[in-house]
């Protein structure tokens, strides 16, 4: 198996960065060149390895390593299925159960089970796996956007206070597990790709409100180095130039007299601070110019004007953040950097500055063994992805391999990882865009099964987020936009109906007429399956699409409710769907105006039993 270069991350004191880089990339280049070799070695390591361990027992593989015997004795499994020998280990079992490594602590991931975090179980060697990934990373930008290793990143980095299992084992989110390794911590100061503005203290506080003032503070005094800005997902991002616009006048004042603002009280954060925060009345000036001005559009450039390109996710769900994105950055290139999630890390963007619409991700071989279960959209008639909760025999042995999949095609991703999962279902649906050497690039989709539902019909994910950017086209000769939305299906009606909130950012002086938002409720309804169409026409077990219009700052209000219940700043990502009575109460309190579809959506008979489908 091609050898994970081991030491990129160490910056140019191991050689120069040029060496670094060519190594990282000739790595990519083998590992992706011999996919499938390096595939089944992964596969034949992961299992010898884990030979003795209950799960592998209970299942009769009897110590054999070979792909087939795997595929033919190892059935398909979901979190659920994993649940009971999981909470073993959490309750203080140390026998080997999933994995023949000591677990090291749960990571939690982003998904639920009966309304609570899944705990993932790591090891020591998978916390090295992901950050070998990290290095990864710069090596491929370099060869787009040259000369990063001059200045410094501004990236707004959390943690989340972990939590103990009953046996003492931390469970905390995987990026809070990151920064506070070695790995992160101890990074080599020489390594210019590793430079951020933001201190490790900074990072490290766990006060949110602290955190997110003194990385701005930081940012701000070190503007002219940043060469590139992010966070992880847009979401977070967006939240932080929120933060800007509330809090300018008070970061203007710290820069302005070289003293920190009494509500910052972390010992720790004050010390790092004091080490770059120096009195500076000409960039407070500067500063305060452009906070004070009419428009915030560019204000990234404007404040931060060396910035080469924003590096956050804006895949999935996060497009919907593309435009608010543009608007502050005068259309920066969105990089995607990495595929990756609590279960495991996936893969790289070896194409960074591709569209966003484009984004596809590598999977690097070494990290796990890869398969893939065909997903099949219902004759092409409805949009909506349908995928099993269980699969049977047959649909078992439809899985195929890393270098098997076809291109166009769309897979569920199957995963086999060094730290205890065995042909898991990570939940997500993949659509194969091309390949590098024999190893897929992939466009993620979507999310699996989060959906909406009044009768039979079910609307997915990207449906919704398909139906609402078709919509929002109406709001355009307005100069209004979407800044964030969430949905809901409300069955206290009669019949039940969706309800779509929309939080507004209106830039223009006429105001948005009600008939405006009337066709955007249609156009969603026209946007979706014939399965919902059909229920609003013909079966009437669907009433009308409803869009409730909420006041400004309603989802930063929804995303503070979540990070009180346990949620990481991190992963947190807005819901498309929700259920949750506070919620929903929370949105309701909020709602400024209501609209419903004036009529019912096109459709024509002739697909009458996908109606009546469960």
């Amino acid at each position: 198996m091609p050898e994970a270069p081991k030491n990129i991350s160490m910056g140019v004191v191991d050689g120069s960065l040029a060496e670094k880089n060519y190594k990282a990339l000739q790595f990519i280049e083998d590992v992706t060149t011999n996919a499938d070799q390096v595939q089944q070695q992964v596969l034949a390591e992961i299992l010898s390895r884990s030979a003795h361990v209950q799960y592998l027992q209970r299942h009769g593989l009897n110590g054999r390593t070979d792909r087939e015997t795997f595929k033919k004795i190892l059935p398909v499994v979901t979190y659920e299925d994993l649940q009971s020998d999981i909470n073993r280990i959490a309750n203080g079992d140390t026998s080997p159960i999933l994995c023949s490594q000591p677990v090291s602590e749960f990571l939690t991931s982003s998904g639920t089970s009966g309304g609570e975090r899944k705990l993932m179980p790591t090891t020591e060697e998978e916390l090295e796996r992901r950050s070998m990934m990290y290095s990864l990373l710069m090596p491929v930008m370099d060869q787009f956007v040259p000369g990063l290793e001059q200045g410094k990143g501004m990236y707004f980095l959390f943690i989340k206070a972990e939590a103990k299992t009953p046996c003492g084992l931390l469970a905390r989110p995987v990026l809070t597990s990151y920064y506070k390794s070695s790995h992160f911590q101890d990074r080599n100061p020489y390594n210019p790709y590793t430079n951020y503005t933001s201190p490790n203290e900074t990072i490290l506080c766990p006060d949110s409100y602290q955190s997110m003032y003194s990385q701005l503070l930081c940012g701000l005094c070190q503007h002219k180095e940043v060469l590139r800005v992010g966070a992880v997902f847009a979401s977070g991002f967006i939240r932080a130039i929120r933060f800007l616009e509330k809090h300018w006048a008070l970061l203007c004042n710290d820069i302005k007299t070289g003293t920190m603002n009494p509500l910052i009280t972390d010992p720790s954060v004050k010390d790092a601070i004091s080490k770059i925060l120096k009195p500076d009345p000409k960039l407070a000036d500067f500063i305060e110019a452009e906070c004070s001005r009419e428009t915030w559009q560019g204000i990234i450039t404007r404040l931060w004007p060396n910035t080469k390109y924003i590096d956050v996710i804006v895949t999935g769900t996060m497009s919907q953040y593309i435009p608010t994105l543009d608007y502050y950055s005068n259309s920066l290139p969105l990089v995607c950097t990495m595929y990756a999630s609590s279960e495991c890390y996936f893969g790289l963007n070896l194409k960074p500055l591709c569209k966003p619409s484009e984004v596809s991700y590598t999977l690097i071989p070494t990290m796990a063994y890869f398969e893939f279960l065909p997903v099949h959209r219902n004759n092409g008639v409805s949009k909506s992805i349908s995928l099993p909760t269980s699969l049977n025999e047959e649909q078992q042995l439809q899985l195929v391999d890393l270098v098997d999949v076809k291109l166009g095609q769309e897979y569920e991703l199957i995963v086999t990882t060094y730290a205890g999962l065995y042909r898991y279902r990570v939940g997500d649906v993949l659509r194969v865009a091309g390949f590098k050497n024999k190893a897929p690039e992939f466009n993620f989709v979507c999310r699996k099964n989060v959906v909406l539902s009044i009768d039979s019909d079910k609307t997915d994910e990207g449906e919704l987020q398909n139906a609402v950017k078709n919509a929002v086209n109406h709001l355009v000769p307005f100069d209004a936009s979407l800044a964030d939305y969430t949905s809901y299906a409300d069955t206290f009606t009669i019949p039940g109906h969706y309800v779509l909130y929309w939080e507004l950012r209106l830039g223009g002086s006429t105001p948005v007429p009600p008939s405006v938002f009337e066709d955007c409720c249609l156009t969603i309804e026209e946007s979706l399956n014939s399965v919902y169409r059909q229920g609003r026409v013909s079966d009437k077990s669907i009433g009308p699409l409803e869009i409730k219009i909420v006041e400004a700052g309603t989802f930063d209000k929804l995303m503070d409710y979540n990070l009180s219940m346990g949620a990481s700043i991190n992963q947190y990502k807005t819901p498309r769907c929700v259920k949750f009575a506070p919620i929903i109460e929370l949105l309701n309190s909020r709602v400024v105006s209501c609209y419903f579809s004036p009529k019912c959506p096109k459709w024509t008979p002739g697909h009458k039993k996908w109606s009546t489908q469960n």
